[in-house]
């Protein structure tokens, strides 16, 4: 994997993004040519066309990522990816249509966005038609060797068997004479060299899976193959990178301490990320705001009780604030004390149901991003009375108040809605993450994914 500004990118995925990019401005540039033939206009000089091509490429491109073109999904099923791209130049074409209304000229002609649509489908699918074909599904994985043929070893082997997974494991070795729990291992004893070992298998990775360090941990073996250049990298820090997410099962203080991540160089990126959220916030309660006042109409004529609902969370620091949503339930959901939400929740109204899938019932919460108290990207905050269960039950559940919680989340676009401990504590590996990680870089990334989230109701419960 490739790291972006602090942020995973899995090279297939990295290398299929800049072909289609290219691919993208070839389709505008095309389509500006074809048009030009048929009406016997001039085509003017390449730099002439190279930014509207740009900004096409740019647009598309953006789409393609909001709606998931670029996910696991889309690069294991060229159905699924036909379906997302269709839905992503769909939303592209709108984009540009809007940005040719706010800022005059031809620059995005009507009849040009035809042909460039059309282009901009085929060329992206025969992308990944001829990359599947010729290239091969292992093309761009790592080949990883583990140190290691405990549970630890054994979770490695099972992640590497996932359709989405980036790497193959080559070989698993026994490092100490307790049992394998992977039976495939080869003991350390009958290995003369390891770095041989490693070069012979080809390995791009060493990453140790030791359940015990203590007396175990083979200094000498690591520093000669760190030395051939074979990347060494430890389990916890091989398993953020691979899932997204901190692994609770296996990290420690000293871990979360001594590796990379919660940069004391936040400062200029809080500042842009604040100034942000009051500059969206601002812009869309005004757009929003008839659509609010809609919606808690018919909340007053669908169900008794108040059109908004305010509840007590936990934000930035442990402090309390309130958060302001359309009421989604019964005005008696909550007669008998705090309730964890429900498949199918019977407390949950007519509309409330359709405002919770569509995510109308959140917009109010803009007016408590504008006021500071809560960002667009950070953890979902919790309730009080959640959050003191989950401290007792979860270890570092108190660090993922060290950011500011938000709309929508890390956690919000890669795990599936849950009400539970265990849910919670799935959701946490991906809250420490954000917090361990967090670049605007990747607030965008999470802005953009949140579209396909709400688009195919992905979470919404």
């Amino acid at each position: 994997m490739i790291r972006l500004f602090k942020h995973y990118v899995p090279h297939a995925v990295l290398l299929l993004g800049l072909v289609d990019f290219v691919l993208l401005v070839l389709s505008s540039d095309l389509a500006w040519q074809l048009r030009a033939s048929q009406i016997g206009m001039d085509l003017g000089t390449l730099s002439q066309r190279f930014w509207p091509s740009l900004g096409f490429a740019l647009t598309i491109q953006t789409a393609m990522v909001a709606v998931g073109v670029y996910s696991s999904e889309a690069l294991r099923s060229m159905r699924y990816a036909a379906a997302r791209l269709l839905v992503a130049v769909g939303l592209g074409i709108i984009g540009l249509a809007f940005i040719n209304f706010i800022f005059g000229g031809q620059t995005f002609w009507r009849s040009t966005l035809v042909y460039s649509m059309a282009l901009a489908i085929l060329f992206p699918m025969l992308n990944r038609l001829l990359s599947g074909r010729l290239l091969g599904a292992e093309a761009f994985s790592r080949r990883v060797l583990v140190l290691g043929a405990g549970n630890r070893a054994e979770r490695l082997r099972q992640l590497s068997e996932k359709p989405e997974s980036g790497f193959v494991i080559v070989g698993f070795v026994a490092m100490t004479d307790a049992k394998p729990v992977v039976e495939p291992a080869i003991s350390r004893g009958a290995i003369a060299n390891l770095t041989q070992h490693v070069e012979e298998l080809a390995a791009t990775e060493v990453v140790l899976a030791l359940e015990e360090r203590r007396n175990a941990l083979p200094l000498g073996d690591l520093l000669r193959i760190k030395t051939t250049g074979v990347h060494v990298n430890e389990f916890a820090s091989f398993m953020e990178r691979e899932t997204g997410r901190v692994d609770l099962d296996t990290v420690n203080p000293s871990w979360l301490i001594f590796s990379d991540g919660f940069s004391s160089g936040r400062a200029v990126s809080g500042a842009l990320k604040r100034v942000f959220d009051i500059a969206a916030s601002s812009l869309l309660l005004l757009l929003s705001a008839p659509l609010i006042a809609l919606f808690a109409l018919l909340v007053k004529l669908d169900s008794k009780g108040p059109a908004f609902f305010r509840q007590r969370r936990v934000g930035l620091y442990g402090q309390d604030f309130n958060v302001i949503k359309l009421r989604s339930m019964r005005d008696d959901a909550e007669a008998n004390g705090a309730q964890w939400a429900q498949k199918d929740d019977p407390r949950v109204t007519r509309l409330g149901q359709f405002i919770r899938k569509t995510r109308i019932d959140e917009l109010p919460q803009t007016w408590t991003v504008l006021k500071g108290e809560m960002s667009f990207v950070g953890p979902r905050p919790e309730r009080p009375e959640f959050v003191c269960e989950l401290e007792q039950q979860l270890p570092y559940y108190a660090e993922r108040h060290m950011v500011k919680p938000g709309i929508t989340g890390w956690a919000q676009i890669n795990y599936p809605y849950g009400a539970s401990i265990q849910d919670s504590r799935h959701k946490l590996e991906y809250d420490l993450y954000y917090a361990k990680n967090y670049t605007p870089f990747l607030d965008l990334l999470i802005l953009l994914q949140t579209l396909r989230v709400v688009l195919w109701r992905e979470g919404a419960r």
